[in-house]
């Protein structure tokens, strides 16, 4: 912080320098049981099953239902990037961050339930689509809640390892929750009414499942981790008064904190290749490496086992060598499994007299970089609560919420271009695996912006009274 800060921005410069000494495992536990809960709407409903149906041919043709979908997303995508920073404001200056969490995660179960009234015929896309497209407005509003905890339950010496534990909670509850899925309704080992396929009962159900899975693991948090207190004297504002408020926190920000504008920009773009790592992974899988369902089936699962472990250990690094130098740490790990399957492709090789296939060379490859996954995830969660000012974390996971949001058209977009110029360069069904590069480019460009950026030490944020 500038020497010439103003008084009254001398104030704890985190919730974690608040006199927060001690760590509660009873509300660690209960704190991660929410992302533990949260897989199911994440890997369950908009990852591998629900989505998967609103796209099939029971809605009508394929290419028009992804795009119908993919157009409500958009829209969502764009709602989230308007408003997360000032949702996140409000609960702080309210004193009701706990109160929104709750709010917010009961109407993502809401609306995960009605889509069992999505039957698979065209007319119930657009119902589909919407539920969709309105849950993941109301996931992203409760996630800026919910991060914004950490530094309540946490404290300066175990915050990574905290994060790191939720993220692992977060994976391990996707993979049990698919794996119930597979056995009850997808691909079920008994007969029950669950089972049955008539009106695709059994993926409507689905979403019942998910709704219940999500809110029962999302009451221990409502119990166990107090209210945010409200800030003394803290004002009533309206919503255009809390966007002027936004306007003027963003300007402090960056003349007090501009490492903090910076890591907002590097996190934004690295998240977004993170993020296509797991998009995409399947498809690479499937389409250069010759891989069934199957085989996708169980990548991921072993995928998401190792992103577990990754996130857990590099918590522990985290509070020893600090978020930074794990993310970087890990985007370089990226970097190199990333490159790895780009150049040796799907050809046989001989390491120590070992022969490799292009099916092996995925596997150990693709499981280093879910293994970096969640690391660089989990530290950049961490980075953030470290940084946040005493009172303002909401406020500044809704603006990392945004960054996020601004920027997710990175990776998708360069994936599909190295695709369409090696097509016409390469041999037939070469082409998709130099898509790996774009996403390897992202990777880079977020780990050169986040050089220069200061250590959470060093970018203190001043505290703009909301008057």
């Amino acid at each position: 912080m500038n020497s010439a800060t103003a008084p009254e921005a001398m104030q704890p410069s985190s919730d974690l320098e608040a006199g927060n000494t001690v760590s509660n495992k009873r509300r660690v536990l209960a704190w991660a049981a929410w992302d533990w809960g949260s897989a199911a709407f994440n890997a369950v409903m908009t990852t591998f099953v629900f989505t998967v149906y609103l796209t099939s041919r029971a809605f009508g043709s394929e290419d028009q239902a992804s795009a119908v979908l993919g157009g409500a997303l958009a829209i969502a995508g764009a709602a989230i990037a308007l408003l997360a920073p000032v949702t996140g404001q409000r609960s702080d200056t309210g004193g009701r961050r706990k109160l929104w969490l709750g709010v917010n995660t009961a109407l993502v179960a809401l609306l995960t339930a009605l889509c069992f009234f999505v039957f698979p015929r065209p007319e119930f896309l657009l119902l589909g689509v919407s539920l969709i497209a309105l849950a993941n407005i109301f996931f992203e509003f409760a996630g800026v809640n919910y991060n914004a905890m950490l530094a309540q339950i946490s404290t300066p010496g175990n915050i990574g390892k905290v994060s790191g534990f939720g993220w692992g909670m977060g994976y391990l509850g996707g993979i049990v929750a698919l794996l119930i899925v597979l056995q009850l309704f997808v691909q079920p080992r008994f007969e029950w009414f669950g089972a049955s396929t008539q009106d695709s009962l059994n993926i409507r159900l689905v979403a019942v499942f998910s709704a219940l899975w999500f809110i029962i693991f999302a009451l221990p948090v409502m119990f166990a981790v107090p209210e945010l207190p409200r800030p003394q004297r803290s004002a009533r504002l309206g919503i255009i008064a809390s966007y002027g408020l936004l306007v003027r926190r963003i300007k402090a920000i960056y003349r007090t904190s501009p490492h903090t504008i910076f890591f907002l920009l590097a996190s934004a773009i690295f998240r977004d290749g993170l993020a296509a790592v797991f998009t995409f992974g399947g498809i690479i899988a499937a389409g250069t490496f010759g891989f069934e369902l199957s085989q996708v089936i169980f990548f991921a699962i072993f995928g998401n086992i190792v992103a577990a472990a990754g996130a857990i250990l590099g918590g522990f690094l985290d509070d020893r060598v600090g978020p930074k130098t794990v993310i970087l740490g890990s985007l370089v790990g990226l970097l190199v499994a990333g490159t790895a399957i780009l150049v040796l492709g799907n050809g046989s090789y001989v390491f120590f007299g070992t022969d490799w296939a292009g099916s092996t060379t995925f596997w150990v490859f693709g499981l280093f970089l879910c293994l970096f996954v969640g690391p660089a995830q989990s530290s950049s969660r961490a980075y953030l609560a470290r940084l946040a000012p005493q009172g303002e974390s909401g406020e500044l996971f809704g603006l990392y919420a945004t960054t996020g949001r601004a920027v997710s058209f990175l990776a998708p977009t360069l994936f599909t271009i190295c695709i369409a110029v090696a097509t016409p360069l390469v041999a037939e069904g070469e082409a998709q695996r130099w898509g790996i590069l774009g996403i390897m480019v992202v990777l880079l460009a977020g780990l050169l912006v986040l050089l220069p950026v200061k250590p959470p030490s060093e970018a203190r944020i001043a505290v703009v009274p909301a008057s």
